[in-house]
């Protein structure tokens, strides 16, 4: 019954937004259908949520053999609150997504600091009227069905209590069968079997934004999303205050704003227009720059890498946004910085962001992102549909044999995968922009029997064959016929700790690789500071694509940052040549150090790390103020509720 009542909620919500779809989905009705099998998938665990509560109480007092009518009475006012509340949040959805193009989430609670406003704008907008009729007709039927169905089961529970005995035997089969309910309903809570549980980004199976949308739960929605809210690391951001860090900002970045967009957008003109390329971006899972002989290591566990990097427009002084992988897809494609332990992709209401690939897209590029595990994982496969992504490939596209743990496949499968998938594409007529996500130098390390490393440690063992696989692709990669035309750029998603750790937050950590390569990029060493936020901007240089620019970034081959900022969980850091400034704003400790000898004390008040701390700060702080306002695409706001974003 539950499902069905959701099923209906859904209809409505389909048929009432009149979303006109593009021409070459319009007939596809099997398409669309499928929205409503995946609707069917998260209906079914809010169902379950609800169903556990009174599914126990009820077994346990079928094993007393104690069935009063109260219980069932009770039992259909339970199931009568709830499923009232999930009709009015589901058909409060119908006129939310109308306006907002989002499923309802936990924004709506901010209205309720309002009280007096929201509900004189509810009771005032008549188009409102025949959603809050629905709710409350489909309230109604809910309950009163809910009270036949309770009396209706006392009746039969108790003509069969008073026509048996309950012996062990029956006790044995209510405890079995009740068990085995029981365990079901957990399942269906967890909503699959895979390593991670359901998450929002499973109802987004194809590219129109609106189909993605439909199958998605809006309780489960407003529930996720209001959880998100509240956990760990989410909190917004406070070390500045924000008009002064914009105007910082507008000042450090040279950026006047632009009217509607953002304070600190601005049209780019880039030179040299030509013919498109492809570009190919590898972020390699915990690539320190410190693992690498390029850098100092003297292990030779990256001959490939030092190769490339020798051949290639090199960056010897770049870090990583944050220490986790989420953090280094989301500023490399998006040019925002991480904000300490803050997941910005695992949002239940997926934010739309500009960025490399809906820049990429617009010019005529077909985005494709390649991942090693399971596509809900750190809700990938949502962020990147909403975000300017047209294929997502991941542990659901490989065979069940080449998986190698939780984290998918390994590296060189991956490549050796994704090596026709890029032939095909180009050969259409369609520039590709194509992402590999490596996993292998990530713990559980798993060496394949086929690699043999020089190294006697696995730590070390894992680099190598990282290493060795980036190397078979770009062998492989060069005997295409697309590989000339293509830019490649080689990162690392973060560090990882290698040697002894010279203060509370290590360099090895956040200090990566960065080389961008490819026919007509000449080799060449830079040693100016930057990040993985610089990645995109510069990168669209060396494509020649005018944009506007609405982000942290900075093109690295027309401008330089005095210094460079970051995050790791718990620190906020910034660094030049020769100096380090860490802060922890939980406990509001602040370390400086001089970088000349490995990491002398310094204070706070010393001139450098004065300006060290304000140009984090206030770059951090406009980030906040910047995503808060939901001030993160590249056109006006006006045009942003258009119905294919």
């Amino acid at each position: 019954m539950a499902l069905s009542l959701f099923f209906l909620f859904r209809l409505i919500f389909f048929f009432a937004n009149d979303y006109e779809f593009p021409l070459t989905i319009q007939h596809e009705y099997l398409l669309q259908s499928r929205s409503f099998l995946y609707g069917l998938w998260f209906d079914n665990v809010i169902a379950c949520y609800v169903l556990l509560p009174p599914l126990a109480v009820l077994w346990i007092s079928a094993l007393l053999n104690w069935l009063p009518r109260a219980l069932f009475r009770a039992t259909a006012i339970f199931f009568s609150i709830f499923y009232g509340l999930a009709s009015f949040v589901a058909a409060a959805n119908i006129p939310y997504f109308a306006y907002f193009f989002k499923v309802i989430n936990s924004s709506i609670f901010n209205w309720f600091e309002y009280g007096t406003t929201t509900a004189g704008m509810v009771l005032e907008e008549s188009s409102y009227y025949p959603y809050l009729l629905l709710a409350v007709v489909a309230t109604v039927l809910w309950s009163w069905s809910m009270w036949k169905l309770a009396n209706w089961a006392y009746q039969r529970c108790k003509n069969m209590s008073s026509a048996t005995t309950m012996d062990w035997t029956s006790r044995g089969i209510i405890f079995f069968s009740g068990a085995a309910c029981i365990g079901l309903c957990i399942f269906g809570i967890r909503g699959r079997c895979g390593y991670n549980p359901i998450k929002v980004s499973q109802a987004f199976y194809c590219e129109d934004p609106f189909l993605n949308q439909v199958g998605i739960n809006p309780v489960f929605n407003l529930l996720n999303s209001t959880i998100d809210e509240h956990r760990d690391g989410h909190q917004w951001l406070q070390l500045a205050v924000e008009t002064k860090a914009v105007k910082n900002v507008q000042h450090l970045l040279q950026r006047p704003g632009i009217t509607d967009i953002s304070p600190i957008a601005q049209q780019v003109d880039n030179p040299q227009k030509g013919e498109k390329k492809n570009v190919i971006i590898v972020l390699m899972e915990s690539m320190s720059a410190h693992l690498m002989d390029s850098f100092g290591a003297d292990k030779g566990l990256t001959p490939h890498l030092d190769s490339i990097y020798n051949q290639s427009l090199h960056f010897s002084n770049c870090y990583s946004s944050g220490i986790h992988t989420n953090h280094g897809m989301y500023s490399t494609l998006y040019s925002f910085p991480a904000i300490m332990k803050r997941n910005a992709m695992k949002d239940s209401s997926i934010r739309r962001y500009a960025g490399l690939p809906t820049v990429l897209k617009e010019h005529g590029y077909r985005n494709l992102f390649f991942m090693t595990h399971e596509s809900q994982y750190d809700n990938m496969n949502g962020f990147f549909r909403t975000n300017g992504f047209d294929e997502i490939y991941s542990q659901e596209d490989y065979p069940a044999d080449k998986i190698a743990n939780h984290f998918g496949v390994q590296d060189d499968y991956l490549f050796q995968y994704a090596l026709p998938v890029l032939r095909q594409k180009a050969d259409s007529d369609q520039p590709f922009f194509a992402v590999l996500l490596t996993i292998s130098n990530h713990p559980p390390y798993v060496i394949p029997p086929y690699f043999r490393p020089r190294s006697c440690k696995k730590e070390e063992q894992i680099v190598e064959y990282a290493d060795w696989s980036i190397g078979n692709f770009m062998q492989q990669a060069s005997r295409e016929p697309w590989f000339e035309n293509t830019i490649f750029v080689f990162l690392g998603d973060h560090g990882k700790l290698v040697t002894t750790p010279e203060c509370e937050l290590p360099e090895s950590y956040n200090h990566i690789p960065l080389m961008f390569f490819g026919k007509g990029i000449a080799p060449e060493l830079r040693t100016d500071f930057c990040g993985q936020v610089d990645v995109a901007p510069t990168l669209l240089h060396l494509l020649g694509i005018d944009y506007v620019q609405n982000n942290l970034g900075v093109d690295l081959l027309r401008e330089k940052r005095p210094c460079i900022f970051y995050t790791a969980d718990d620190w906020v850091a910034a660094r030049d040549s020769l100096h380090l400034y860490i802060y922890n704003p939980e406990t509001n400790v602040e370390r400086c150090f001089h970088t000349d000898s490995l990491c002398r004390p310094g204070q706070p008040n010393d001139s450098a790390f004065v300006r060290l701390k304000n140009y984090a700060f206030s770059m951090l702080q406009t980030a906040e103020y910047l995503v808060k306002h939901e001030l993160i695409l590249d056109r006006p706001k006006t045009k942003r509720s258009a119905q294919h974003p």
